[in-house]
């Protein structure tokens, strides 16, 4: 952990969350970013959308809120938030990311 990173309650990932969290899988129970891709993942992370960067009405906005699989929020996700380009491929082999110039028509 880098030396000057709060701790997760300190970032608001504490037990309000925690109930938050498990109330949100149960109705959301798959990988959003598989899903999208036309595959079947169990979802183990509540992501934000878009980042909220400590803003507690972003943090706590539900439509700010995606269910996704720990790999596709620490490899993809967090991928998307610094390049701004989703990287890999569908079963077809076209790119995941829509802003690629073969999923433009």
């Amino acid at each position: 952990m880098h030396e000057d990173r709060k701790s997760a309650a300190a970032r608001g990932y504490g037990r309000a969350w925690q109930k938050y969290r498990l109330t949100f899988l149960r109705e959301h129970p798959l990988c959003q970013m598989h899903l999208a891709i036309g595959g079947v993942v169990q979802a183990t992370v509540v992501d934000h959308i878009v980042p909220h960067k400590g803003n507690q009405s972003l943090f706590w906005d539900s439509k700010n809120h995606q269910a996704v699989c720990k790999p596709c929020h620490d490899r993809h996700k967090q991928r998307l938030e610094k390049s701004g380009v989703l990287v890999g491929c569908d079963e077809s082999g076209l790119p995941f990311d829509p802003g690629h110039h073969w999923n433009k028509q």
